[in-house]
């Protein structure tokens, strides 16, 4: 098949999950012999000077790259209209790429890239597929309080309706999504994101240099890694840290990763007694990142919301100990007793009983450290999510669309969750 997959991040563009999500899938397509093309941006901040659009095939896929408009736009600060803007080169350059190409299906990833994939999809008079990756009420606990909310909300919504087929990485996502923006469970597919095949390789040597200088006084050491972001819980880790210490004296806790919440979190740190214990570290490269997996005695994410939550493959595939919450799509990874320890989110003593559990136990917490990574082999191989994906658009018809009306806005919570 020829397929046109329009995402506002790909490597080495990376903010966070999606990115990787659409890199492994596009790669695994096109390994799989489907004619891959990707409409993706130029890094943030740029704009067509010092990177203008670029067309390369990269690892089998067809990369272009469109450049920023001249506006002065920004993402943190203009959302919404960086958003359009960075839309209408995608919509320049795609329909440059159809004056001598045409796609079977049109994959659009996420709300940012609404506005080209329905124009290009109409284009090119082909079937629509969306995955929704989160949604804006998910990531503020149901509430769609402010301007910016509600617009990025109804835009999801004209997604969700305006598609073909609509695709989740989760079962709990197929809910939050047919419950939000009111579809049929059944046209929604679950499509779970997966894990490269690799190999972990840190040597003692490394592994006790890590803990040298993150755990100096031998204590435990428990790893966050992923985005600093309120949805992420890591709040609830630096609450919970003061409990932790008091049953395992010396424990520190390593925060791997950037984000808005950032400061935030250095504050709490603070407001909690634990700031010589929460060791706050920036996005880590992966060989760095790699030894503290190996080092670390317990890998904790508190999330609050998580569509899927793929660094629990990822520390799975490192051989790490999990304790996660039982957030979203994290409860469908990590099942409590058999491949980690859960709680509830939001639970600051119940997260703080999940790290004793696994402090206290080491063997029982390497058995299901195992039994997690054997997992992966099995429930979450790219080639057979790829394989999955490649039916669902054989099998996606082209239905005709009505005018869509403005979604109505909620003024309580969406999703009847507590902050």
């Amino acid at each position: 098949m020829r397929v046109l997959m329009l995402s506002w991040e790909y490597p080495p563009v990376v903010v966070g999950g999606l990115g990787r999500h659409v890199h492994a899938l596009a790669r695994h397509l096109a390994g799989q012999g489907h004619e891959v093309v990707v409409l993706c941006r130029q890094p943030g901040g740029s704009d067509a000077a010092t990177h203008p659009d670029s067309e390369t095939v990269v690892e089998g896929v067809r990369l272009v790259r469109v450049a920023e408009d001249p506006p002065h736009l920004t993402f943190e600060r203009d959302l919404v209209a960086w958003t359009l803007a960075m839309g209408h080169a995608m919509v320049r350059a795609g329909h440059r790429l159809l004056a001598g190409w045409r796609p079977d299906v049109v994959h659009a990833h996420d709300w940012l890239v609404t506005h080209p994939a329905v124009a290009l999809a109409e284009a090119g008079g082909v079937p629509l597929v969306s995955t929704v990756h989160a949604t804006e009420a998910g990531r503020h606990s149901g509430w769609l309080s402010h301007n910016h909310n509600q617009q990025i909300h109804s835009v999801e919504w004209w997604l969700a309706h305006r598609s073909d087929a609509v695709v989740t990485c989760s079962a709990a996502m197929r809910a939050e999504v047919a419950t939000l923006f009111e579809l049929p469970p059944e046209r929604i597919s679950v499509l779970r994101n997966g894990i490269e095949s690799c190999t972990w390789e840190v040597s003692p040597a490394e592994v006790a240099a890590t803990r040298a200088e993150h755990a100096p006084g031998g204590g435990p050491l428990l790893l966050y890694f992923g985005r600093l972001e309120f949805e992420k819980g890591v709040q609830d880790l630096l609450a919970a840290l003061p409990g932790i210490r008091e049953r395992h004296p010396g424990a520190t806790a390593v925060i791997a990763g950037r984000g808005s919440h950032e400061n935030r979190l250095r504050d709490h740190a603070a407001e909690c007694g634990v700031s010589g214990a929460a060791r706050f570290t920036g996005h880590l490269p992966d060989v760095a990142l790699a030894a503290l997996l190996a080092a670390a005695d317990a890998v904790v994410l508190p999330s609050r919301y998580e569509p899927f939550g793929i660094v629990a493959l990822e520390a799975a595939a490192a051989g790490a100990p999990l304790v996660a919450s039982t957030a979203g799509g994290l409860a469908e990874l990590v099942e409590d007793g058999r491949t980690g320890a859960t709680f509830p989110p939001g639970e600051i003593d119940l997260l703080a009983d999940a790290v004793h559990r696994v402090l206290t136990d080491p063997a029982a917490a390497a058995a299901r450290a195992h039994a997690a990574r054997a997992r992966l082999a099995t429930d979450f191989d790219w080639r057979t999510i790829a394989a999955a994906t490649a039916a669902l658009y054989a099998g996606t018809p082209r239905r005709d669309h009505a005018p869509l009306p403005r979604p109505k806005i909620a003024t309580g919570n969406v999703l009847g969750r507590t902050p």
